[in-house]
């Protein structure tokens, strides 16, 4: 009896189970088509839509066509106006145009003839000689590093020496005379000036009781220094140097000073010039730039250089080392037919020279060579003036 009762309920579950399954398959045939219908709806819509942007950007290419060929035609117009208008001037003011442009070589002449005049009362023209040879040298002492530089005071009546040794250092030597620095144990009986900021290079000066000096590490920071108060006096900054050497041949020295009759110069190059010498004229007391001048002399295969009466006198070696010799001079003032001057060879010495300086009041190079310290004296002639 139980078997027939389950048999019997299970044949009425069945079929109702079967119904459920097939509306829901039904269910999800009309929901595909759906979804169908609507794909085919969106795809039609977007049909319209390229059709719609393809006529409209095509209606734009016309336009486009259209303000080109006008504006073709109009820049036409107007270079034909120029001609035009460029014919009647020609043909109507041509000898005013002449006039207009004598006029102005006329007032460019007297404003370069001005700038000479001021330019030599800047620079004193009394200083009329120029550096015809090296008549000797007398190597004085042979002590320190083969960088460094030694000097007098030009702009003082006494006769100290001072010795900076190394082209990186803090501590100037100062000696009575030169016979003091020449003897043997010259160093004990040196007076010892620490300087608040070490150079860099060997192209410091001293002038009227400063020293003149490029700081280590600054790009083109020049400190004047009172040696007798051990104080820093005042600071300059030079537009342009400390980018390249001054020198090829004497890569440490970035901006090199030098003193002659008219007072302080700095000698630095700029790779904007091609790696050409630029000369600056410095105002000693007020650390001020009163001129500058860009040289025809190159630093490639220079070692050194000084000014000299106005003149600036360039050194050139071998990179091994060799004869020096001046072959590029440049003076300020065009005093100085530099065409004319044959080329200029050191005396009797083979090497190379990391400073050379010009001492105005005894009319004489001191120079540091290989660790030696050199003295050459020069011949000098009247200037030859450019014609």
């Amino acid at each position: 009896f139980l078997s027939r009762t389950v048999n019997a309920s299970a044949s009425l579950i069945c079929p109702l189970h079967l119904d459920t399954q097939q509306q829901m398959i039904g269910l999800k045939e009309k929901r595909l088509e759906k979804c169908n219908q609507d794909i085919l709806d969106y795809v039609e819509e977007f049909r319209d839509f390229s059709k719609m942007v393809l006529s409209r950007l095509a209606g734009l290419n016309n336009y486009k066509a259209e303000v080109k060929s006008e504006v073709e035609n109009l820049l036409t117009r107007i270079e034909r106006a120029q001609r035009d208008i460029d014919y009647f001037g020609s043909v109507t003011d041509s000898n005013t145009c002449i006039e207009v442009h004598e006029d102005l070589v006329k007032q460019q002449l007297f404003e370069e003839a001005e700038e000479k005049k001021k330019l030599k009362l800047m620079l004193n023209a009394s200083c009329d000689h120029m550096l015809a040879g090296i008549k000797s040298l007398k190597i004085v002492k042979k002590t320190g590093d083969k960088h460094g530089s030694w000097m007098k005071d030009p702009g003082k009546k006494h006769t100290k020496i001072y010795l900076l040794n190394g082209s990186v250092n803090n501590v100037i030597l100062e000696f009575a005379n030169i016979m003091t620095f020449m003897e043997s144990n010259h160093t004990l009986k040196a007076r010892r000036v620490t300087l608040p900021f070490p150079w860099e290079g060997t192209g410091h000066v001293i002038y009227q009781g400063f020293l003149f000096y490029h700081r280590y590490g600054s790009l083109n920071e020049i400190i004047k220094f009172n040696i007798q108060k051990r104080n820093t006096a005042d600071q300059m900054l030079l537009p342009g140097a400390g980018r390249i050497p001054a020198y090829q041949l004497s890569p440490s020295t970035k901006i090199d000073l030098a003193i002659d009759e008219q007072g302080l110069w700095a000698i630095h190059a700029e790779p904007d010039t091609g790696g050409n010498i630029v000369i600056t004229k410095i105002n000693h007391i007020t650390m001020a730039v009163e001129r500058t001048w860009d040289t025809s002399c190159n630093s490639k295969d220079a070692e050194a250089a000084f000014m000299a009466c106005n003149t600036l006198y360039v050194v050139y070696n071998f990179p091994s080392g060799g004869t020096s010799r001046i072959q590029c001079v440049y003076d300020v003032l065009d005093a100085v037919n530099t065409y004319e001057i044959p080329v200029l060879h050191f005396p009797k010495r083979q090497g190379s020279h990391s400073t050379i300086h010009y001492n105005p009041k005894e009319k004489q190079l001191f120079a540091w060579g290989d660790g030696s310290q050199i003295i050459y004296k020069l011949h000098t002639k009247q200037k030859t003036p450019l014609l």
